[in-house]
């Protein structure tokens, strides 16, 4: 977060904070005067009316607070009339005035405890552009080796800028969780880095608590030490002695105000002038020894012309920081440590004193100026990086890997966000807001575009887990013609389905794969065993056709047609061959047809001499669905036959006036005629088919008769 406060690091113009007691908490700080000026000469103490003396106030109670950022003062838009002379000099006056009080605020703060000044070598560090690890290293660094007093500032800044981005990040994570379907009462978060915080933080207090309560004890002795100063101060102008003794004890006096030791910061400026306001009054006592007064007045002149010239030499201090805390020592020591000096000259050294002052003050505006101008540029650099966010939220995209792509882009602009520096006070909580904004709407498109990617992937896992339950089913099946289509389906199906949940991937595809190789591992197996036994069977083919092409006719055709069938039989006989060898059953079929052209067989008779052999396999088998399969492919290929019939006969019709000796006719009827032939052949098939299976059953009904009379008897 950008912190609101206008700040000179390290500088001289810290605030005037009211510390506490135990339990107690730091007030709000008060605002660094900005446009001021030194006044024009040294107000006279002497003219002067005592102030009322106030006993030690104890501080304010603590009260809890979140310390935010404040940022430097809006810059007024209206332009004013340029101010009159007496006018000028009023706003000067005024602004002498508000800068000797911020220098007389700071050297209270650090009178209160020497300690104190060390906040002025601390760096403040850029915790905005820190992450919030690292914001709780930094705390825990300045915890353990600086001054609890010295670093309220850092802390506060640190504190600031870790609650805000603790706060953007858990925001984050409760709609996430809402995304994910949850209930935002019931979100909950355990951070390590919030904890990890909390116990440095809670750790400072403490420290911090105790130390306050210590010092408020000192700070009232010394209080009440320092009034009694003043009071016997009082009494010095009422002794009746002589006038040595008297500026003796004076002296004594004044040695005992300077070692009394720190008071309460509220009470420091009031104690002060009225101490100082006694010393004026003792000083105009002293006319009746003018010789000892003009001795004082001439050494606290020689002591402040150096002040002046330390002050002027500080002009040419290139460190503006450094420069202004040993300005805030001089005025501290000028103020403190040395007393009036004569009329003639009190109001020109303090007129090159204020000067001194005055050269520094604008040099400390003038660097105002140009961090005004640098948060400008700052503030343009965040709105491009907001208007970047914005577009990328306003396109997020709609695959996993260029979303993934977007995420890195918005995690380097969030960078160059932090990194850009302060901004305008008056723009800061506007400009932190569009960006909290702007980075909330991408993220929510994100989550949307997740959260539909979840679902869709629940459902793919869905279908991938009925897939797989299908392969685990299948994998130990025998049924190869009919599970083999069905595994390479699946398969198929599988590289359809997108992707799942990622926790899921790797084990579904694991189960799915072996049940698909466990199946496809067995069918290869088979297979290849097969294969062994094809090319046993095409040895035994190739050798019974070997034998029946050298089959001699005996002349006797009964002995001849009964060879045949055996050759016939043992062919039937001898199972599947290689795919690419089934061409030796049609060599069979050529040798077979040329013997029974031989023997002058017709092509139907011969047809069911090769049928006798497999209506014989079927009978043996006593197979019910075998033999249904074969009824009815017989049944397919006589319709086949008397379609193909009718359809050449009407075709016929066609050349009804065409004669029986025209080519296209003649090839007609010839194919009528195959036809019809191939008819009567499968009705013949069929023929036999049925009086097998009659027998069949004709038998099956003996054995059960026989089976019956054998119970009866």
């Amino acid at each position: 977060m950008e912190d609101k406060e206008r700040e000179l690091q390290h500088n001289v113009g810290e605030e005037n904070i009211q510390e506490t007691t135990e339990n107690t908490e730091a007030t709000a700080p008060k605002e660094v005067p900005e446009a001021v000026e030194i006044p024009e000469k040294e107000p006279s103490k002497a003219t002067e009316e005592a102030p009322t003396e106030k006993p030690s106030e104890p501080l304010e109670p603590e009260t809890e607070t979140t310390p935010e950022a404040e940022a430097p003062p809006e810059t007024a838009q209206v332009e004013e009339p340029a101010p009159t002379a007496p006018a000028e000099t009023a706003k000067a006056k005024n602004e002498d005035d508000a800068v000797l009080e911020e220098i007389d605020e700071n050297n209270a703060e650090d009178a209160e405890d020497t300690d104190n000044q060390e906040r002025h070598t601390i760096p403040l560090l850029d915790y905005h552009a820190m992450s919030m690890e690292n914001l709780v290293g930094e705390l825990q660094k300045l915890v353990r080796n600086e001054k609890v007093q010295a670093i309220k500032k850092h802390v506060e800044g640190i504190k600031s800028e870790f609650d805000l981005k603790f706060q953007e990040f858990i925001e984050g994570k409760k709609e996430d969780f809402i995304n994910a379907g949850g209930n935002e009462v019931d979100f909950k978060y355990n951070s390590v880095t919030k904890r990890q915080f909390n116990e440095v933080y809670s750790d400072y207090r403490e420290k911090r608590n105790q130390y306050y309560k210590n010092l408020e004890k000192n700070l009232k002795e010394n209080l009440n030490r320092r009034l009694e100063i003043i009071e016997e101060l009082k009494g010095l102008i009422n002794v009746d002695e002589d006038m040595n003794s008297t500026y003796k004890a004076f002296k004594e006096l004044q040695e005992n105000w300077r070692n009394a030791g720190p008071i309460p910061r509220t009470e420091y400026n009031n104690v002060w002038r009225t101490y100082q306001h006694h010393i004026e009054i003792f000083y105009d006592f002293l006319h009746l020894n003018r010789e000892l007064r003009d001795l004082d007045f001439k050494h606290n002149l020689e002591e402040k012309e150096k002040l002046v010239q330390r002050a002027e030499a500080l002009a040419n201090e290139p460190d503006l920081t450094v420069a202004f805390r040993d300005l805030q020592t001089l005025h501290k020591i000028w103020k403190e440590d040395i007393g009036p000096v004569s009329q003639e000259h009190r109001e020109e050294i303090w007129e090159r004193f204020s000067n001194a002052t005055k050269v520094l003050h604008q040099r400390r505006q003038d660097h105002y100026k140009e961090l005004d101008a640098q948060y400008e540029n700052n503030l343009i650099r965040k709105n491009e990086i907001i208007a970047s966010i914005k577009e990328l939220s306003e396109n997020v995209a709609s695959s996993h890997k260029a979303l993934q792509q977007q995420i890195k882009k918005l995690e380097e602009l969030r960078t160059a966000f932090f990194a850009a520096g302060k901004v305008p006070r008056n723009q800061n909580e506007k400009t932190w807001d569009a960006f909290k904004t702007a980075v909330r709407n991408f993220n929510r498109n994100k989550n949307a575009y997740y959260k539909n990617l979840k679902k869709e992937q629940q459902e793919n896992l869905d279908k991938k887990r009925a897939l797989l339950d299908r392969a685990v089913a299948l994998k130990d099946s025998e049924d190869w013609d009919s599970a083999t289509p069905e595994m390479k389906r699946i398969q198929s199906e599988w590289k359809e389905i997108g992707h799942v949940p990622r926790k899921y991937s790797d084990k579904i595809w694991k189960e799915f794969k072996s049940a698909c190789n466990h199946y496809f591992d067995r069918l290869h197996a088979l297979k290849n065993e097969g294969l062994k036994e094809e090319q046993e069977n095409y040895d035994k083919k190739n050798a019974c056709l070997e034998r029946l092409s050298a089959f001699e006719l005996s002349g006797t055709r009964e002995d001849d047609l009964k060879s045949i069938k055996a050759f016939i039989a043992e062919w039937k006989s001898i199972g599947r061959v290689p795919f690419k060898k089934k061409s030796i059953d049609q060599k069979f079929n050529k040798i077979l047809d040329g013997i029974f052209k031989k023997l002058d067989i017709d092509r139907q008779e011969s047809e069911l001499l090769k049928y006798g052999n497999k209506i014989q396999q079927l009978a043996d088998a006593d197979n019910e669905r075998a033999i249904q399969n074969e009824r009815s492919f017989i049944r397919k290929k006589i319709e086949e036959s008397k379609a193909e019939i009718r359809q050449l006969e009407t075709n016929l019709q066609f050349f009804s006036n065409a004669s029986e000796d025209n080519p296209l006719v003649r090839d007609v009827i010839k194919r009528v005629e195959s036809h019809k032939e191939t008819l009567e052949t499968w009705k013949a098939k069929l023929k036999k088919l049925n009086i097998m299976k009659n027998d069949l059953n004709r038998a099956s009904d003996a054995e059960e008769e026989e089976a019956a009379a054998g119970e009866e008897e």
